[in-house]
């Protein structure tokens, strides 16, 4: 196995905002819902090279349909 060149990785961390569902149930947060299949705008950096933003935000945000996200029950 050929391990990757440390120095050739591009790693980029950023955050936008999504529509969230969050349900409450007695005054508890009781199911959050991430629905992450909006497209990606105004995207912030939070780690990484600012550089290479536009293309992590291109492999991001490619059409395909992502699932939304539950946490709770």
């Amino acid at each position: 196995m050929i391990a990757p060149d440390p120095s050739a990785t591009r790693r980029v961390v950023f955050q936008y905002l999504v529509p969230v569902h969050v349900e409450v149930e007695d005054g508890l947060v009781v199911c959050v819902t991430v629905i992450d299949e909006t497209p990606v705008r105004d995207p912030s950096l939070v780690k990484g090279d600012a550089g290479y933003l536009p293309e992590a935000v291109a492999a991001a945000d490619d059409g395909q349909p992502w699932p939304s996200w539950r946490f709770g029950y």
